[in-house]
């Protein structure tokens, strides 16, 4: 393994003996759904929970729908509590460990919950993806994370069976035909798409899905079947949001320091992490340590929102959460914060006002692109955050909202067109110095999500 590829592999506090219990962990991120479970049925009541749920599982689910603003806040929080719930089940079934790419995927299944997926749109996928594994004779846990990320495109699952004014029969089979073959497509292509970008986009799965996106829509469109952009986003929710988001945060770097022997030993080490191709922090850090990455990420992430006068609604709260559980995989607020720079100053200037959804929405997913501020340094990912503004306003159009991870298909052209022009600045730096010694290319992913 190159060297280069992290600044410490293996900080010195960590000690392999000290492996949190998997129960342990599942004990967490059980509570994680419970909590939302319970804030459902605070926020509202069993009757208008059901009425909402039954919307949201039969309505089109295209980016951007917020299930805030289409049924409720509660049936939206009720969706992603039992998409953790199932999420957490495959992970057990599959007889998988709870990995910081695991828990990076079981933080993007319960934000984008909030905003697109739901129970009935993601089972195909996830089936087509085990119908892969089962083909290629692999267990189902090598390609568990395709199947859990791959439900990005659920969307199209529910724009075919609810939205093309099919009997709904018809409907039924035609969307989960599509979703089985989605999922059985999606583990090849993704092993082969992480090569473009080399693993400097977190959110490769986003960006295989975006290309299977824009070829089914490519197909529908031949058709004659138009699928215009859609955004239904709600407002007036900072009140109790914020409060909710920052005491949950708040449990969550508590818990991490108490695990962590009330101290913050491991945390410098973690933020020398580049973040390239989806590392596993569990398995380089003490689990309290990722805690209160975490959190700290979740803290960060709501109070840009809340700095710039954003709406705390599903889709930014998805885009939080999806921060956040990429804390025990690739981000820190080290590597984040120069793109969070670059998207805001870029966005003073852009004809989306900074506090849009769509600009918000940028800032947060833009954090993909985390690995090249953390590889290149603070200057680059400002530049990244800058041009991937400017990408991920124009390429939803390609797929027409049916790739919730729009960020992830912006992001992996970015990093592919300006990886390349990094690495020739640094050999040309480089080369500028006297006795210099000559660095090789920049190291292709170690581990690919596939």
């Amino acid at each position: 393994m190159d060297k280069r590829t992290d600044k410490k592999k293996v900080p010195t506090t960590f000690n392999p003996h000290e492996i949190t219990s998997e129960r342990l962990k599942y004990s967490v991120f059980l509570t994680f759904g419970l909590f939302l479970m319970v804030l459902a049925f605070v926020l509202n009541s069993p009757k208008e929970l059901w009425i909402g749920s039954i919307i949201i599982l039969t309505s089109p689910a295209k980016l951007v729908t917020d299930y805030f603003e289409l049924a409720n806040s509660g049936s939206a929080l009720l969706n992603a509590s039992l998409m953790t719930f199932k999420t957490l089940a495959l992970v057990r079934l599959s007889k998988s460990k709870i990995t910081g790419p695991i828990i990076a995927a079981l933080f993007t299944v319960a934000g984008f919950s909030l905003f697109g997926k739901n129970l009935y749109n993601s089972l195909p996928i996830i089936l087509g993806v085990y119908g892969y594994a089962k083909i290629v004779r692999n267990p189902f846990s090598k390609h568990l994370l395709p199947a859990l990320f791959g439900t990005s495109l659920g969307p199209l699952v529910s724009e075919i069976t609810f939205n093309l004014g099919l009997p709904l029969f018809w409907g039924i089979i035609l969307g989960t035909l599509a979703g089985l073959l989605i999922g059985f497509v999606l583990p090849p292509l993704a092993k082969h798409f992480a090569f473009f970008h080399r693993g400097f986009s977190l959110y490769n799965i986003g960006f295989t899905a975006g290309i299977i996106g824009m070829f089914f829509i490519s197909i529908l469109r031949s058709f004659g079947i138009t699928i215009d952009a859609y955004e239904l986003v709600s407002t007036g929710n900072n009140g109790i949001f914020s409060v909710i988001l920052y005491s949950l945060f708040a449990v969550f770097f508590f818990i991490g320091f108490v695990l962590n022997k009330w101290q913050m030993i491991g945390y410098r080490q973690l933020l020398n992490q580049s973040g390239q191709s989806v590392p596993d922090f569990i398995s380089l850090f003490h689990f309290g340590v990722v805690l209160m990455n975490m959190s700290l990420l979740g803290l960060l992430s709501t109070s840009y929102i809340l700095a710039v006068g954003g709406e705390l609604n599903g889709p930014i709260i998805g885009g939080i959460f999806t921060i956040v559980g990429f804390g025990a995989a690739g981000k820190h607020i080290k590597n984040v914060l120069p793109i969070f720079v670059g998207v805001f100053v870029v966005g003073l200037f852009n004809v989306s006002e900074i506090h849009s959804t769509s600009a918000l929405l940028a800032a947060l997913f833009g954090t993909t692109l985390a690995p090249i501020s953390g590889y290149y340094g603070s200057l680059a990912g400002f530049i990244a955050g800058v041009f991937h503004m400017a990408m991920v306003l124009n390429v939803n159009y390609l797929h027409a909202g049916m790739n919730l991870y729009n960020n992830g298909f912006s992001g992996g052209f970015t990093a592919a067109l300006l990886v390349p022009l990094f690495d020739l600045f640094k050999t040309i730096k480089a080369d500028r110095k006297p006795n210099h010694k000559k660095d090789k290319p920049t190291p292709l992913p170690i581990k690919l999500i596939d």
